[in-house]
């Protein structure tokens, strides 16, 4: 059965690991978790850490930016599908058949 860790323990944890004074065995004997786990939540703690001093307008802005690029690639994928309905259409009045 797996163990699940709430996010409190996790970062608990991972800042242990950061601060480097003890081995990832010693943690891991301490807070009962692989070595491993350790060292994958350790990982995500440092790569996340960025994000905590980014401006909140800053994020949004790019997450506004990621959905204005989406649907744009939407009404392009739809534009395109609706030519290429078109084509096949006019495709089988002028030749009786598909392909």
């Amino acid at each position: 059965m797996r163990k699940s860790y709430d996010t409190a323990f996790k970062v608990k944890v991972a800042i242990e690991a950061a601060k480097e004074q003890e081995t990832l065995q010693e943690l891991a004997a301490r807070f009962e978790v692989s070595p491993g786990q350790i060292s994958q939540w350790k990982r995500q703690l440092l790569e996340g850490a960025g994000e905590l001093f980014e401006r909140p307008n800053k994020k949004q802005k790019r997450e506004r930016d990621t959905e204005a690029d989406r649907d744009q690639l939407l009404q392009t994928v739809g534009k395109l599908t609706v030519e290429n309905e078109f084509l096949k259409k006019k495709y089988r009045e002028l030749y009786g058949s598909e392909f």
